[in-house]
């Protein structure tokens, strides 16, 4: 069992990626690619192409991150207990990859959020299983920088995606059903590198210069499923409540996009503005998961969450001209300081048998709280306007990096 955090400073002179961790880098890459020659585009597409209102941006988005989040606690359960990753994780992604590309003939938003759920339906098998996967290749005095690493090739990913839907719009003048179709390419490649690539694996070996807390191995596929698992502690779900607190100001980022509007960026830059902010992701995921490695998960994720509160103040009170892409970029950096310190935290907290639940609940925090969150900042954006409910969401942010710390006073990792 990993009971504590890494000691601050434990860190390995030198690094390459697992073999499991470069795989599932590729299928997150090839696969955001995909999603993200959509993504930025769709709050557009329904308020511009379909005559929604602003509130179903939210209901839409909020209603698919909270279905995918229960159903990851359902995928990482059944991991568990099978100690099978690998078939959800191929049929997570296939799902999503079949489903996507129907976006191109959608003509009304009850469609919309018909293909929106069934895509975060294959998110939701995929989740847990996959972060329980890398937690398990790999040793915990890496885990940061591994999963720093996996969420820099997604972003990557989103970048590249971002940039392909701009040069098929702006470039080839291509209608927006037409790039949506042709997402289906690099979604099929990511379920076939999913197939070939990614394989079933216990704990990586420990390092032995870095003195991270005794790791234990996962049982092997063929071992029975515990009648009586051991319950997941205390400390973590104390974290989860933080995490809930900061999720319920973590709105859609379609509001941004929507923001951005707003601010007098152009359509046609909105990706090359989403762009920007998975690149200053992409480059900051890897330092940033390193960065926890050293000096704790809590501080870092504290910070980031600063951070956003700043971002989202920033964007409360933004006006037209370069502010609105500094606050972009600014933005991608709190998704570097903790993305990969989160979920390096949740497997420093549980026992390795019973990580597929403990990071199915933990996107389940995050997710289920979208809906609600999305809900009440559109419902603000549309009664008192868009300052007032980005400031509501930063407010948020920094009460739950308060809260965090408290969490955290009392580990030898803090």
């Amino acid at each position: 069992m990993s009971g504590a955090e890494p000691p601050a400073g434990a860190r390995r002179a030198s690094w390459r990626p697992p073999r499991t961790v470069l795989a599932l880098a590729a299928v997150s890459f090839l696969t955001d690619v995909s999603s993200e020659m959509i993504a930025p585009l769709l709050p557009l597409f329904l308020v511009g192409t379909l005559g929604a209102p602003v509130m179903a941006v939210g209901i839409i988005e909020g209603s698919a991150d909270a279905l995918s989040a229960l159903l990851k606690v359902g995928s990482g359960v059944w991991s568990d207990r099978v100690r099978r990753r690998k078939p959800l994780i191929v049929a997570g992604y296939a799902l999503a990859a079949l489903v996507r590309p129907v976006m191109a003939v959608a003509h009304g938003t009850g469609q919309v959020l018909a293909i929106r759920l069934t895509d975060r339906v294959g998110k939701g098998l995929r989740g847990a299983p996959r972060d329980a996967l890398l937690a398990a290749a790999t040793p915990a005095a890496d885990r940061g920088r591994s999963f720093g690493f996996h969420r820099a090739a997604d972003h990557a990913g989103a970048l590249t995606g971002a940039l392909v839907a701009m040069a098929l719009l702006q470039g080839a003048s291509l209608p927006l059903r037409q790039v949506f179709a042709l997402a289906a390419i690099p979604g099929a490649l990511a379920v076939v590198v999913a197939l070939v690539g990614v394989r079933e694996g216990g704990v990586a070996p420990a390092v032995a210069s870095a003195p991270a807390a005794p790791e234990a191995a996962e049982p092997p596929r063929s071992a029975r499923p515990a009648a009586h698992a051991p319950p997941l502690p205390r400390r973590f779900w104390w974290v989860m409540g933080a995490c809930l607190l900061f999720a319920m100001g973590n709105a859609t980022d379609a509001y941004l996009l929507l923001r951005l509007r707003d601010l007098g960026v152009p359509v046609g830059a909105i990706p090359l503005a989403w762009a920007l902010l998975h690149l200053v992701k992409s480059a900051s995921s890897v330092p940033g998961g390193a960065l926890s490695d050293r000096m704790g998960r809590r501080p870092l994720i504290a910070a980031g969450w600063l951070v956003y509160g700043a971002v989202y103040a920033g964007f409360a009170v933004a006006r037209p001209g370069w502010t609105p892409w500094a606050l972009m970029a600014a933005y991608g950096v709190v998704f570097g300081l903790t993305e990969g310190a989160e979920k390096a935290l949740v497997a420093d907290l549980v026992p390795a048998v019973r990580r597929g639940a403990a990071f199915g609940w933990y996107h389940a925090t995050m997710g289920v709280a979208a809906l609600p969150a999305s809900l009440l900042f559109g419902a603000l954006w549309e009664w008192r306007g868009a300052p007032a409910a980005f400031a509501m969401g930063g407010a948020l942010a920094v009460a739950a990096a308060g809260a965090l710390t408290v969490t955290g006073r009392e580990d030898a990792g803090w």
